[in-house]
């Protein structure tokens, strides 16, 4: 199986938040914290990030152009982990999400975040992306070490118990390549 091609495009809150909403309440984004999320708290939420200059929300595109799965990129200094690690110069967090489905593809949540860690890293200044999963979502852990995070130690968030994890681009291209 090849790996599909995505491309990226800057989230519209407002043309994009019916589509959202679908996602982020599904029983399936339990970790996503947006169950009881009404339409116009999506759109409300969304168009804080889009306001936000740490905080960008994209859509990975298929190769038909249709919506795949969104990325949130932000800056960990400003938005999310501020006061929880010392952020170094070049990290970036980083979250995604990969919509319900009634027809799963084999591989292809592997392949999305492969792809969200490429675009990552397309931005030289990138030098390690962090992430901040909830301690109990064990299936995003093995997805992020198959791509190259290393977990350095749970960190508590307003929110939940987080597994704070880091990749930098050599664990990133090291994983990549021994998936080959």
């Amino acid at each position: 199986m090849t790996t599909p091609a995505f491309i990226f495009r800057p989230l519209d809150p407002l043309r994009d938040a019916e589509l959202l909403h679908s996602w982020v309440t599904h029983p399936k984004a339990a970790f996503w914290m947006m169950q009881d999320a009404k339409l116009e708290d999506v759109e409300r939420a969304y168009m804080e990030i889009a306001a936000d200059e740490h905080h960008h929300a994209l859509l990975g595109l298929d190769e038909r152009g249709a919506p795949a799965f969104l990325m949130e990129r932000y800056d960990p200094a400003h938005r999310e982990l501020t006061g929880l690690y010392d952020p170094e110069p070049g990290d970036v967090g980083m979250h995604f999400l990969t919509p319900p489905t009634d027809r799963p593809v084999h591989g292809f949540t592997r392949a999305a975040i492969t792809a969200v860690m490429e675009h990552l890293f397309e931005d030289p200044a990138v030098r390690r992306v962090v992430v901040e999963p909830d301690v109990a979502n064990t299936a995003v852990h093995a997805l992020n070490a198959a791509v190259g995070f290393v977990p350095e130690r749970e960190i508590q968030k307003p929110e939940k118990k987080a597994l704070l994890s880091f990749c930098t681009r050599e664990q990133f291209e090291a994983a990549r390549g021994a998936a080959v």
